[in-house]
């Protein structure tokens, strides 16, 4: 294990159609690890993974499965490899759960689908049309809120995802989030944009679904993570598993700390993060947390490689 080196997990917004198709090819155990998630699910998710339709995917409840999926099968095939193991672990939302599975908290095949759950479960909670996020670029953390603050008008609109200095994700009701990127744009946001997202995940408007998502998290025969984890809550590793549950449910409706959630690993002594999941997303937000601090890509044969070579 190695003191300096975390794994980061990514979230929703990472999937892609075809997503680990060339690892796939070469390695029997991605295929086994989708297999095993089919098998929970009751349908081919590498099928859907790798031939679409892409509108089906980018379902909250499909998407959720295949992206923690991908990162699993990622993570097994570097072990299987011989990779040096991190000291810490953390994922950006969705990504958490992904993260437990890698330290030993829950089995897989009941992440797979208590995060089908969890999808349902967001997309109940807020009919399609009815809520909304935005991405807000090159405004301070403080300015966001005060915008969020002046623009909910009794409706819901807060800052969700921290994401990285500069770059703040608001979510909440349609027209409140509507109000929110005129209000940053008026104090002077580089950009602000809706995002194409069909639920307005991390606001007060998911707590519904995370009341009911609870019987759920409770199910499940929890262990101790093998691994720290750095949850999305409080930015902290956790005491002990009823704060991580207690905290997994409040991740629905509460911010997620990414920010601070790089720089505590490197207080701890990480320069190292390996994004162990499809896409890039991680590594731009990650360079941008804290100085001094690497992320490597697996989501490739080269990328894959280039990770086990630099780490070993």
């Amino acid at each position: 294990m190695s003191a300096s080196l975390a794994f980061v997990f990514p979230g929703q917004g990472s999937q892609s159609l075809g997503m680990l198709g060339e690892l796939g090819a070469q390695h029997a155990l991605v295929r086994e690890t989708f297999a095993e998630a089919s098998d929970a699910l009751g349908y081919d998710l590498w099928a859907l993974v790798q031939e679409g339709p892409e509108e089906r995917l980018n379902q909250t409840d499909k998407t959720q499965p295949g992206i923690l999926t991908a990162s699993i099968a990622l993570w097994r095939l570097w072990q299987s490899q011989g990779g040096v193991l991190p000291a810490y672990v953390a994922g950006h939302s969705l990504g958490e759960y992904s993260a437990l599975v890698a330290a030993g908290s829950l089995p897989f095949a009941s992440a797979v689908k208590l995060v089908e759950r969890r999808g349902q479960l967001m997309q109940e909670a807020v009919p399609a049309g009815t809520g909304g996020m935005a991405a807000i670029l090159g405004l301070e953390d403080a300015d966001v809120l005060a915008a969020c603050a002046e623009a909910a008008q009794g409706e819901v609109v807060s800052a969700v995802n921290f994401n990285a200095p500069g770059q703040v994700v608001v979510a909440g009701s349609a027209a409140a989030v509507e109000r929110a990127i005129e209000a940053c744009k008026a104090r002077g946001a580089k950009r602000a944009v809706a995002l194409p997202v069909s639920v307005p995940s991390h606001c007060e408007l998911m707590r519904p679904a995370a009341e009911r998502f609870a019987g759920a998290v409770e199910a499940i025969d929890w262990q101790m993570p093998q691994i720290a984890l750095v949850q999305n809550v409080s930015a902290q590793v956790p005491a002990d598993l009823a704060v991580l549950k207690r905290d997994l449910l409040a991740q629905l409706y509460s911010p997620v700390r990414w920010v601070e959630t790089v720089q505590l690993l490197a207080a701890k002594g990480v320069t190292d993060l390996v994004e162990c999941g499809p896409g890039k997303v991680l590594a731009g937000l990650n360079k941008r947390c804290a100085k001094g601090v690497n992320t490597h890509n697996l989501d490739s044969a080269d990328a894959f490689a280039a990770a086990r070579a630099t780490l070993a």
